[in-house]
Parts: structure tokens; C-alpha cells; sequence
């Protein structure tokens, strides 16, 4: 999406502005506009497209994540059992995801699905016979809920074989290795989503964008509104916007901006940047023998989102393989962003959660340290444990997205770095913001509607609730343990999205 350069101005004022211009800010406008048509909402993103940071398609893994694949969602207990409560947490959430999606579909907002949505099968594929066991017991677990039934499982290298024949490929028929298959997973471009919400916005709502815009500083005032700087970055214009309710939804910069607003919800909060490289193919005979998603687990001292998987893509309609992450480090918030984003984001009264994230996750400095000194050949290395006689020729380095993993303050240690996705609200509810990566943009609805219960809770259950019902059907019921409504929105997103599975 891209907007011709009007020299248009803001208002002075407006009921809503939403900060960032990705999949969550174009996801909570869409909502707050099919609520309520007659709200001022405006969407400052200071770049000149939306969904050019985080939410496009190479800075991501482009996962539907579904808790179908990701192991650090099902960990073993010390008493060996496993727990699921948080995949199927994720998977309840992706649901409502696809819900809100097939609505806009139906309601023609958006047209061709499969621009942005494919099926795609997510597998686990672990080795050795430990993780093997493990592994029959996590789907033993797992095909016990009615969100993941139909998962397979098989340690037989002849089904591996059908399953992932470059994965099979050259190995000895001796080596122990066990895989998990759920074929209801998907591929997912939230940079083409994102852009078809932006320009349904723009072009047939009263929603303003304005793109090459930025939000410097956000500011409350006496009468409980906020006061935002506004810079205009083509023409250099400085002026000021008063807003009733603010999102911030900047990806690496919410954590400073949330800040400038000095909430007290937000003390204590701080940012580690990471960034990371793929490896990729668009060698066509190698990706027509990999047809899935196949995650396994970290290594050790390594942390959640260093996975290792090796994914189908379709992006722009065009197949490709995406072997990583390979972790990096750099000082900047965003990809597009300045080398002093994290020196200036210490203040007095984050720099203990800081340190004491730090002190206490050495072991992660030094993995993020041995994976930027790595050279092409090295993680070449890493691919031919997944894909044993991988060529470097065959393969190319891309550049993920900058996600800055959350550090909150902790009594005990100081500060504790989290690697979830958190919503931050002040007790007035007027202002929130998005922190944190993983699992991101596959839970952007929920995410949003969690901001909405927590901000316009009055309205979600008054004036809103039946337009809310209309865009998400199973609202308000769990569809774990519920097979019929389980089936029955499933076969529902199905046919909207044109899936395959």
C-alpha cells in the first residue's frame, strides 16, 4: 500500500491515532472502524508503505503459529508430563485470527486470500531417542484436545521419507529420528494482509493515514487526552495532534515512545534488540521436495526464537526455502532505525531490569556473540544438519527484521528478559502499546480485542457486542474441549480463506 504525497496535514485533533503502520495498528483500526464508522482515527507510520518493518514478509518466518510445530510451547515438567495449556492457548488465539480475516473476506474488504494465507503442514522433527520419547508424548498429549486432533506422528524413515524427502535424503537408516505432522498449518504473508487492511482503509473508510510520518513524543494532558509530536518527514513540518485513546504499535520503537508518555504501568520496562539473517533458496527443485514448516528444538543457552526450522515460503505467489534464524545483534530498535535507539533507552528507572537481565542471561550474550561471528560457510553447516548434502551455491543470506525481545523488572533478579507478546494499558485505559516478538503477528486480533476489553470494556459488551459476534463467531467460548464449534469454525475459515488442508 502507498499513498501519493498530498502535502495533507493532520487535524488537530482526533478520537483515535494509532502509531506504526504493521499488522497490529492496521488490525485495531479495522476493528474501531467496522465499531464504530464515526470515529477520527488516524495511523502515523514514518515510513512510506505500511508493513516495511516487522510484519514483512523476509523479516519474519511467515508461521500461522498454531502451537502445531513450536516445542518451547509444550515443555516437559519435572515430573515428565507434558503441558499444553500454552499451545493451546496459541491455537485458540490463530483461530481468532482467522475468523476476523474470513469476515473481512466475506464482507469484500479484502479479496484473494491466497496472496497473504496458504495451507502449509507444520511438523516437529527431533533426533535421538530421547527427544524422540518426548516427542510420542507430547502428541500422546496434544491429539487429546480437540485443537490438535489429526496431528501425526512417525519415527519410520520410510514415512519421514514421504513426509520431508530432503530432510531424509543421505541419511543412515540407523539414526533415530522422530516427526510430528499437523496438515492444517498454514504460510502466512502479513505484509500483504497488512497492506490489503491499509489500503481497504484508505480508500473506502474515514480512517486517515499518513505515511512518512512520525510520532516523536507522547505527552498527557490535564484533561486526561494526549499531546503527541508529530514530524512530517519529506517536509521536515513539526506540529502537534491531541488524541482521546493512542496505540502504539511501532514495533521496536513502541518501548520509547511508551515511555515518553511516563505511565506508571511503564517503569521498569526495557528492550534488548536482536536481529537475525535467513538462509534462503529459490532453487525449485529443492523446494518441491520440502512441503512444510519443520521446527525443532534450541540448542542449548539458546533462546526461544533461535529455533531452528527450515519452511516452505509463498510470497508473491513464488515458492522458496527459508532455513534460521541466525541470531545477530544490533543497537537499533528497527530495521530502519538509529545505532543509539538502545544507549538512549536506558534511564533511571529501567537500568536495574536491565542489568539484572543481563547478569542473569550471560550464557544468551555469549550465543548472540558466536552466532553474528559466524560466516557463510559456518551456517551452511548448521542447514546440512537439517539438509545433509546442502551446496552454499544453492543458498543466499537475507536479512530478517529487528525484534526487540521485552526486560521487565523482577524483585528477585532485577530484571527478567521475556520473549512473549505483552499488551501495556494505563489504569485510565486511554493508552496502550504492543511490546515484545513471538508469536506476534498471528495473534494480532486477539492481541487487539485484548486491548479493546481492557480500554472499551463497556462498549465490547453494549453497542459493540453484536458486530463483535458477527466478526468473531466463537467469541467469548473456549474451543478447546467444544469438537462441534471447533469443527465448525474451522470449516468456516476454511472455505473463506480457500485453504487446501
Amino acid at each position: 500500500m502507498s499513498q501519493p504525497l498530498t502535502g495533507r496535514t493532520p487535524k488537530p485533533k482526533y478520537d483515535v491515532v494509532l502509531v506504526g503502520g504493521g499488522i497490529m495498528s492496521a488490525t485495531l483500526a479495522t476493528l474501531l472502524h467496522e465499531f464504530d464508522p464515526n470515529l477520527e482515527i488516524a495511523i502515523f507510520e514514518r515510513l512510506g508503505r505500511f508493513a516495511k518493518e516487522s510484519t514483512a514478509a523476509w523479516n519474519n518466518a511467515g508461521t500461522g503459529h498454531s502451537a502445531f510445530c513450536e516445542l518451547n510451547y509444550t515443555p516437559e515438567k519435572p515430573d515428565g508430563t507434558i503441558d499444553i495449556s500454552k499451545a493451546e492457548s496459541i491455537a485458540e488465539q490463530f483461530e481468532i485470527s482467522k475468523q476476523f480475516w474470513s469476515y473481512l473476506i466475506s464482507k469484500g474488504y479484502i479479496q484473494n486470500p491466497k496472496d497473504f494465507i496458504n495451507s502449509c503442514p507444520h511438523m516437529s522433527l527431533v533426533f535421538g531417542e530421547k527427544d524422540a520419547e518426548y516427542l510420542k508424548k507430547r502428541y500422546d498429549k496434544m491429539t487429546l484436545s480437540t485443537l490438535f486432533q489429526g496431528m501425526q506422528f512417525s519415527n519410520d524413515h520410510d514415512k519421514l521419507k514421504e513426509w520431508i524427502p530432503l530432510v531424509i535424503r543421505k541419511r543412515n537408516a540407523t539414526e533415530i529420528m522422530a516427526a510430528t505432522k499437523m496438515d492444517l498449518g498454514t504460510d502466512v504473508n502479513f505484509g500483504s494482509l497488512t497492506r490489503k487492511m491499509g489500503r481497504h482503509l484508505l480508500e473506502d473508510s474515514n480512517v486517515e493515514v499518513f505515511l512518512y510520518h512520525e510520532v516523536k513524543d507522547i505527552d498527557p494532558r490535564a484533561d486526561g487526552k494526549w499531546q503527541m509530536k508529530i514530524k512530517d518527514r519529506i517536509h521536515s513540518h513539526k506540529q502537534e495532534v491531541v488524541a482521546d485513546f493512542v496505540f502504539i504499535g511501532a514495533g521496536g520503537y513502541a518501548l520509547p515512545l511508551l515511555e515518553s508518555s511516563d505511565i506508571k504501568e511503564s517503569e521498569g520496562y526495557g528492550g534488548f534488540p536482536v536481529s537475525g539473517q535467513w538462509l534462503v533458496t529459490h532453487n525449485q527443485d529443492l523446494v518441491e521436495q520440502h512441503q512444510a514448516k519443520v521446527y525443532t528444538q534450541a540448542t542449548v543457552d539458546a533462546p526461544p526464537m533461535s529455533v531452528p526450522h527450515l519452511d516452505l515460503r509463498i510470497i508473491d505467489g513464488k515458492k522458496a526455502l527459508l532455513f534460521g534464524p541466525f541470531a545477530g545483534f544490533s543497537t537499533k530498535f528497527l530495521k530502519e532505525g538509529s545505532y543509539l535507539d538502545l544507549p538512549e533507552s536506558v534511564n533511571t528507572k529501567n537500568i536495574r531490569s536491565l542489568f539484572g537481565a543481563w547478569w542473569h542471561n550471560l550464557p544468551l550474550t555469549k550465543y548472540l556473540v558466536q552466532q553474528v561471528a559466524m560466516n557463510k560457510a559456518q551456517r551452511i553447516q548448521h542447514l546440512r544438519e537439517f539438509i545433509k548434502d546442502a551446496k552454499e551455491e544453492d543458498w543466499e543470506l537475507k536479512v530478517a527484521g529487528q525484534r526487540v525481545q521485552i526486560i521487565k523488572k523482577d524483585e528477585k533478579d532485577g530484571g527478567k528478559l521475556e520473549f512473549g507478546t505483552e499488551v501495556v494499558v494505563n489504569k485510565a485505559g486511554t493508552i496502550a502499546s504492543l511490546l515484545g516478538a513471538s508469536p506476534g503477528a498471528s495473534t494480532a486480533v486477539y492481541a487487539m480485542l485484548n486491548v479493546l476489553e481492557k480500554c472499551f470494556p463497556e462498549k465490547l459488551e453494549g453497542e459493540w457486542k453484536d458486530k463483535l459476534m458477527e466478526m468473531i463467531p466463537s467469541y467469548g467460548q473456549k474451543l478447546s474441549g467444544n469438537p462441534e464449534l471447533t469443527l465448525k469454525m474451522r470449516d468456516y475459515t476454511k472455505e473463506k480463506l480457500e485453504l487446501e488442508y
